[in-house]
């Protein structure tokens, strides 16, 4: 299994050195928030979004791809009922396909709750068929750039707008494309009723991304969720990409937060592959 980790725990830490760190801990892949470089991807030129891509290959990790992707960022919606919100929205969302290629990347992350909270004064079908057309145009884009879309399910206490994996895959399977898949978060996955081995299983092979993490709001390790059966449904699953280390509270700092993740993920997926040997 391949290991990540998101660029934000790192916080003041210039880019480069936090690649640099993660790759000697053993990571292979970092994740981006575009926010941590900059207010809007508009803003990073063509020469910086080449020198982030080489600066990776030099440390020899893997811009796994990007989250977060619309904070800092303002007037973006992606089931607003108005027209021109719809439309810029609409805009930056290929943007970003185009900065998540141009810096190597693979993955885009959509999660952004609070830009995708449905309104009061618009139904939920409504909500539903205005994020569909808003991310048409950026899923033609990703089939262009090979970069895969992944719209992220949050618990009803971050947002009111896709909740369940059923719901992100019945989300994504309507574009019909490769380009538009479902990330898995542990986190929120804790907010389903389905136990979260039965969710991976029901979500393959739609899903294209995890995010490891705790209910907790820390890293994997630090909390009380079980990492064995999750690395169980994953193998079987097929999955092959990345498991990328994403957290929400930082008390320990990143450099006890990224080695201890790492540390107690390579227990689990090797007991697990060992396990498996001795079957």
């Amino acid at each position: 299994m391949k290991f990540a980790i998101c660029n934000e725990i790192f916080a003041d830490w210039h880019l480069q050195d936090a690649m640099g760190f993660a790759r000697k801990l053993g990571y292979q892949g970092i994740e981006i928030a575009p926010y941590t470089i900059a207010p809007s991807v508009n803003q990073v030129s063509a020469a910086e979004r080449a020198e982030l891509r080489k600066a990776a290959e030099r440390i020899g990790i893997e811009i796994c791809g990007i989250h977060w992707v619309l904070i800092g960022v303002e007037g973006m919606y992606l089931n607003h009922p108005n027209t021109p919100v719809q439309n810029r929205t609409r805009q930056y969302l290929r943007d970003l396909v185009d900065f998540c290629a141009d810096i190597g990347g693979k993955i885009m992350v959509v999660g952004s709750p609070k830009q995708r909270m449905v309104m009061q004064e618009v139904s939920s079908a409504r909500a539903w068929a205005i994020a569909t057309d808003t991310f048409r145009d950026a899923v033609k884009t990703a089939e262009d750039r090979g970069v895969t879309i992944c719209i992220e399910p949050l618990a009803p206490t971050e947002t009111n707008f896709i909740n369940t994996a059923y719901e992100a895959v019945e989300f994504a399977r309507q574009f019909n494309s490769p380009a538009m898949k479902v990330i898995l978060d542990v986190k929120a996955m804790c907010s389903e009723e389905l136990s979260i081995p039965k969710i991976i299983t029901e979500s393959t092979p739609h899903f294209a991304h995890f995010h490891a993490n705790d209910k907790n709001l820390k890293g994997p390790g630090f909390g009380k969720v079980d990492f064995h059966p999750i690395a169980t449904a994953l193998k079987q699953s097929g999955y092959n990409g990345f498991v990328s280390v994403e957290v929400f509270k930082f008390d320990e700092g990143p450099e006890v937060i990224a080695t201890k993740s790492l540390q107690y993920l390579r227990e689990v997926f090797e007991l697990n592959k060992s396990q498996d040997a001795a079957t």
